[in-house]
């Protein structure tokens, strides 16, 4: 099994956990943060005190849910989080924010996003 491969496995679990935030969905919703290809969150723009630990809590999830799904898969934690954030970038939906491979922020449109080409 590919570590791309292996990435796919259990990526359910990462959105959901941030979606039970409301201060996470009311951020994501005013385009203050965003997908990253690292498989982590951003901020756009400033971050706010509260704000960074919101991202920060979050993002501190994603990793130990990385870490262990690489574990299982035979895959390094790094392929995994890559692969996730390309596949969290897919499913951003019109007026979310994401990175795109060239480190710009941009807005999702009804457009398919701009990712790196190393996504599966």
């Amino acid at each position: 099994m590919t570590a791309a491969a292996a990435a796919l496995l259990g990526l359910a679990a990462t959105p959901a956990m941030a979606d039970r935030d409301p201060a996470y969905a009311a951020a994501r919703a005013q385009g203050k943060v965003g997908e990253k290809p690292d498989g982590y969150l951003g901020i756009v723009g400033r971050a706010d005190p509260a704000l960074q630990r919101v991202v920060d809590n979050i993002n501190i999830k994603r990793k130990a849910v990385y870490s262990q799904k690489a574990l299982e898969n035979k895959a390094t934690p790094d392929a995994y989080a890559f692969t996730a954030g390309c596949q969290a970038i897919a499913r951003t939906v019109p007026g979310e924010k994401y990175m795109a491979p060239d480190g710009s922020w941009q807005t999702r449109t009804s457009a398919p996003p701009i990712r790196d080409p190393r996504c599966p």
